[in-house]
C-alpha cells in the first residue's frame, strides 16, 4: 500500500465519519429539542394540576359551608318544631283544663278547634284569608260557648293569629 492508497482510504473514512457525525447532531438536535417540547408540557400540566388542586380546595370549603349551613337550618328547624309543639301542647291545656260541669257540650266544638289549630301549624302557607275560612268552626264554639262566662272563653281566633305569626 502507497502512501496516496492510504491518504485516500482515510480521506474515505473521515467522510464517513463526518456524515454520522452529522447524523448524530441532528438526531442530538431532535432530541434536544422533543425534550424542551415535553418539559413544557410538564409545565401546562402541572399548572393545570395546581389550578385543579385549588378548585378542589374551593368545593371543599364551600361543600363544608353548606353543610355548616343545612345544620344551622336543621338545627332552626327542630327548634321551630319543638316551640310549635311545645305552643300546641300549652293550648290543648289551655283548652282541657276547662272543667265544666257542662264540659261534654264543649268536647266536640274543643275537637274541632284543636284540628283547626293544628292545620294552622301544618300548613305554614295560611294567608289571613284563609285564616279567616278557619274562622266558621271556631265562631260555631263561641256561639256554643255565649251561655258560659267571658272569663272562661278562649279566642281561638287570636290564637290562630298567634300561631301564623309563630309560622311566619
Amino acid at each position: 500500500m502507497t502512501n496516496a492508497e492510504t491518504i485516500a482510504k482515510l480521506n474515505e473514512a473521515l467522510e464517513k465519519l463526518i456524515v454520522a457525525y452529522e447524523e448524530l447532531q441532528n438526531s442530538y438536535d431532535q432530541l434536544q429539542d422533543q425534550h424542551n417540547s415535553l418539559e413544557q408540557e410538564n409545565e401546562k400540566l402541572n399548572s393545570e394540576n395546581n389550578k385543579l388542586k385549588d378548585k378542589i380546595s374551593a368545593l371543599e370549603a364551600e361543600k363544608r359551608n353548606l353543610e355548616d349551613n343545612l345544620n344551622s337550618l336543621q338545627d332552626s328547624s327542630e327548634k321551630d318544631s319543638n316551640n310549635i309543639n311545645s305552643m300546641l301542647s300549652k293550648i290543648e291545656g289551655l283548652l282541657s283544663k276547662k272543667a265544666h260541669p257542662e264540659k261534654h257540650k264543649y268536647d266536640d266544638d274543643t275537637s274541632k278547634a284543636r284540628e283547626t289549630i293544628q292545620e294552622v301549624i301544618v300548613n305554614k302557607k295560611d294567608t289571613p284569608l284563609d285564616l279567616q275560612k278557619e274562622k266558621v268552626p271556631s265562631e260555631n264554639l263561641d256561639n256554643s260557648n255565649s251561655n258560659s262566662s267571658s272569663s272562661e272563653k278562649i279566642d281561638l281566633n287570636r290564637m290562630a293569629s298567634l300561631l301564623n305569626g309563630f309560622n311566619n
